[in-house]
C-alpha cells in the first residue's frame, strides 16, 4: 500500500470516530490480550453464578442463604446469627481486599470481575450479533424502521429478557432452595414473594446492562466517586503516554512522522470508539475508566500496524509516565494489605473454633422463681439448641452449680442437621440448698467427648 492511500485509511478512521449518538454510546468490538482476559474472566465468572444454586453437598444445596429460616448453608458449614461475626470478618476482608487492589492496579474491579461490566458486555456482545457493529449500528438507528430491523431488535430484547430472567432465577435461587423455585415456577404453584423477586432482579439486569450500562458506573456506584482516595502516584491504571504520543494527527505510514514534529499518535479515535464509557483516555485519568483495557488493546493494534512500538496507552502509574520508575515502598498498599491479612486470619481463626452446637439459656421473665407444693424452690428456662453442623448431632443436656437439682424435661435426643430447638427446662433444689439468693449456674451440651457451656442464674429467696 502507498503513503497516499495509508493517509486516506487514517482519515476514514476519523470520520466515525465519534461513539456517542444523543448520549448512546454504540461500543466497537475489540480483539486483543486484555480482552480476551476479560472475556475469559467474564465468562466464568458468569458461569459459576449461574451454577451455583445447583451445587450439591452431602444431598443437600450446597450454597444457601436461607433468610426465612436464618441460617447460611455454605459447603457443609451452616452459619447462624450467632455467627454473624464470620460474615462481617468477611466483608472486611473483601473491602481490604478491594482497597489493596485498588492501590496496586486501580480500577480493574469494575474492568473485570464486576458484575455490571460481566453482563453488559454480555449485552453488547448480543447487540452485536444481532444489530451488526457499532457503525451498522448507528446507521440502523438512524435509518427509518423496517421489519428486518424490527426482527432484529426484537429479537435482541428477547433474548435479553431470557438472559435477564436466567439471571433473576440464579440469585433469587440461592436464597431459596433451586430445584422447590424451579419446579414452582415452571408448574405455576410458586408464591407470590419468590416470582416477585426473580422478576424485579430480572428487570434491573435488563434495564441496567441494557439500557443503563455505564451510567450505573458513572452515577450510581460509590466506588466510582471514592476510588481516587485510594490512588497514589504508583497506582497502575490506563493511561495515554503523552510525552511520546503527543502531538498527535493522521500521518502516511512510512512518513517520518518525527520530521513533521508528530508524536506516535495517529489520532484515530479508536480508543474512544472502543470504551464502553465513550471517554477519551488521552484527556488523562478520569472516575468514568473502568480499566477494561479496551483502548489498550486497540492502540497496540493501530501501532502494530504502522510499525511503532506497543504501549502508547497502557497499563501505567503517574511516576512511570513522569520516567521516574514504580517504587515499591508504598506505605498505603502494604497497610491495607496487612489488614486484609489479618482479618483473614481472624476470620479462619473463628472459623476453626466455632463450636458445632449453639446453646442459648432463655429464663422465664414471669418469675423469678416459686416454691412447689413440696417446699422445692423452681425455676424456668427455654433452651435454644441449634445443631450448626451437615451431620446428624446426639446431645446430652445437663447443669452444674447446683446441690442435686431435680431436671424436669428432655435432656437427651438427637438433631438433624441444621436443626434448632426449642427445649422448656424446670430445675428445683430443696429449700436452704442455696447460698445465696442468686446462684451462678451453668448449662452444658454434650456431644462425642465435646461441651458448650453457657452461664445463667438460678433464683431463690434470701437464706
Amino acid at each position: 500500500m502507498n503513503d497516499t492511500s495509508s493517509r486516506i485509511d487514517v482519515k476514514v478512521c476519523t470520520d466515525v470516530s465519534r461513539p456517542r449518538d444523543q448520549g448512546h454510546i454504540y461500543v466497537r468490538a475489540q480483539q486483543g490480550r486484555w480482552q480476551r482476559l476479560r472475556r475469559q474472566l467474564g465468562w466464568g465468572l458468569m458461569l459459576l453464578f449461574l451454577a451455583g444454586p445447583w451445587l450439591r453437598w452431602n444431598g443437600a444445596q450446597a450454597i444457601l442463604l436461607d433468610w426465612e429460616a436464618q441460617r447460611f448453608h455454605l459447603f457443609g458449614m451452616t452459619i447462624w446469627p450467632q455467627d454473624l461475626t464470620l460474615l462481617a470478618l468477611l466483608l472486611m476482608v473483601a473491602a481490604f481486599a478491594l482497597f489493596f487492589i485498588t492501590a496496586w492496579l486501580g480500577r480493574v474491579w469494575c474492568g473485570y470481575l464486576c458484575p455490571q461490566t460481566v453482563w453488559t458486555f454480555w449485552f453488547i456482545w448480543v447487540e452485536e450479533k444481532l444489530e451488526g457493529s457499532a457503525n451498522r449500528r448507528r446507521r440502523r438507528d438512524q435509518e427509518a424502521w423496517s421489519v428486518d430491523t424490527l426482527l432484529r431488535k426484537g429479537g435482541k430484547h428477547l433474548i435479553w429478557w431470557l438472559i435477564a430472567l436466567l439471571s433473576g432465577f440464579s440469585f433469587i435461587a440461592y436464597f431459596t432452595p433451586a430445584t422447590e423455585l424451579a419446579t414452582g415456577l415452571l408448574t405455576g404453584s410458586a408464591g407470590a414473594w419468590p416470582t416477585f423477586w426473580v422478576l424485579l432482579f430480572a428487570l434491573c439486569t435488563y434495564l441496567n446492562a441494557g439500557w443503563m450500562r455505564t451510567l450505573m458506573c458513572t452515577h450510581m456506584c460509590p466506588y466510582s466517586r471514592f476510588q481516587s482516595a485510594m490512588f497514589d502516584a504508583d497506582t497502575l491504571s490506563a493511561a495515554y503516554d503523552a510525552g511520546r504520543g503527543e502531538a498527535r494527527g493522521p500521518r502516511a505510514r512510512k512518513a517520518d512522522h518525527r520530521a513533521q514534529g508528530l508524536g506516535d499518535c495517529i489520532d484515530c479515535n479508536l480508543c474512544v470508539q472502543v470504551c464502553p464509557a465513550g471517554i477519551d483516555i488521552r484527556d488523562g485519568l478520569q472516575y468514568e475508566c473502568i480499566n477494561c483495557g479496551a483502548c489498550i488493546d486497540a492502540c497496540d493494534q493501530t501501532m502494530n500496524r504502522m510499525g511503532y512500538p506497543l504501549g502508547l496507552i497502557r497499563y501505567a502509574s503517574e511516576n512511570e509516565l513522569a520516567g521516574q520508575g514504580v517504587t515499591r515502598r508504598r506505605l498505603r498498599m502494604w497497610a491495607y494489605a496487612a489488614v486484609m491479612v489479618a482479618m483473614l486470619g481472624l476470620m479462619l481463626a473463628a472459623a476453626l473454633l466455632r463450636e458445632p452446637l449453639a446453646l442459648e439459656v432463655l429464663r422465664d421473665r414471669n418469675e423469678l422463681y416459686r416454691e412447689t407444693l413440696s417446699g422445692r424452690i423452681e425455676n424456668t428456662y427455654t433452651l435454644k439448641v441449634a445443631n450448626k453442623t451437615q451431620q446428624p448431632q446426639t446431645i446430652l443436656l445437663e447443669v452444674e452449680g447446683l446441690v442435686q437439682p431435680d431436671w424436669r424435661g428432655q435432656r437427651q435426643w438427637q438433631l438433624a442437621p441444621g436443626e434448632m430447638r426449642l427445649v422448656p427446662v424446670s430445675l428445683s433444689v430443696a429449700d436452704g440448698s442455696l447460698i445465696r439468693p442468686v446462684q451462678a449456674i451453668e448449662f452444658v451440651v454434650r456431644h462425642r467427648g465435646d461441651e458448650v457451656r453457657t452461664d445463667s442464674r438460678f433464683f431463690g429467696p434470701r437464706p
